[in-house]
């Protein structure tokens, strides 16, 4: 059977299923931050996604800089975070089906005022000419400069976040706010406030994804459910909270979906749930969850 394996296509979809992971912990990271910390249910994340893409889009027509479109892209979903964050989820600490429901409702009028605006269009962005060319790999001979730098952005994010959360005041304070928030309070900690900057964060790192994926994918209506759905998926998976665990898990849901999708695509959306069951069902907090 082994010599009937095309090696080649192998390792190529095995290349595509880590960009794919690299590309849901770059949504999930900011997800993580939120639902798996602060214990909010955010299930407007994927319109921060969208609207990311979006905005880094008219950015890059306006200025023509890519550079621009991804600063542009994080500044408008930060803002936007934090006014959500602000406006709605901070009067509904601790009451998730509430604020799940609030949720829900605002990612759908979001959808329809991105759709009225921007339409029903496929958008693109375009990389720079730096990132558009391939590097040469051994047996898949070649492989996308721009997928392999999207690659090492996800693990960039991924070590700046964990330095964050371990190795700043930030990270303690917000670890301890989420753990004991009244204590922290009678310290003098301003908690809303640590708060606002964890959305803004969560929000900006959905946006910046929303420019990388538009740019080396595509942007259209519907991926706001898609990039939330599989955040929720990966989160579920390497259990809420963990940095490494989001890795861990974007890393098995992108090569399921990938590997799915290339050798059995009409059973390939099936492989994700049923990693996500066999995870909850061996660990229900999952791969690397803790205690609340």
């Amino acid at each position: 059977m082994i010599h009937l394996i095309n090696w080649r296509l192998f390792w190529i979809e095995s290349l595509n299923g880590i960009m794919l992971a690299s590309l849901y912990f770059t949504v999930a990271s900011g997800f993580t931050l939120i639902f798996g910390l602060m214990r909010v249910v955010n299930m407007a994340h994927g319109s921060l996604y969208l609207l990311g893409a979006y905005v880094g889009y008219e950015a890059q027509l306006a200025t023509g800089s890519w550079v621009a479109a991804l600063l542009a892209g994080a500044a408008a979903a930060a803002a936007l975070g934090a006014v959500l964050q602000m406006a709605f989820f901070s009067w509904m600490q601790g009451q998730d089906l509430r604020q799940a429901l609030v949720a829900i409702g605002i990612s759908i009028v979001l959808a329809d005022l991105m759709l009225w605006q921007w339409g029903g269009t496929t958008y693109q962005l375009t990389l720079p000419d730096s990132l558009n060319g391939f590097v040469p790999l051994l047996v898949v001979r070649r492989y996308s400069m721009a997928r392999l730098l999207l690659v090492a952005v996800a693990v960039c994010v991924g070590v700046a976040l964990w330095l964050l959360l371990t190795r700043t005041r930030l990270g303690i304070l917000i670890r301890a706010g989420v753990d004991d928030r009244r204590m922290v309070e009678a310290l003098g900690v301003n908690v809303p406030l640590v708060f606002l900057v964890v959305f803004a964060i969560g929000g900006a790192l959905a946006g910046f994804a929303g420019v990388i994926g538009g740019s080396v994918l595509s942007v259209s209506p519907g991926e706001d459910a898609r990039y939330l759905l599989s955040s929720l998926i990966v989160v579920i998976v390497g259990g809420m909270g963990s940095i490494p665990g989001a890795a861990l898990g974007a890393l098995l849901v992108g090569m399921a979906e990938t590997y799915g999708l290339a050798y059995a695509p009409t059973y390939g959306v099936a492989f994700t749930f049923l990693i996500m069951v066999a995870v909850l069902a061996i660990r229900p907090r999952g791969l690397m969850g803790r205690r609340a």
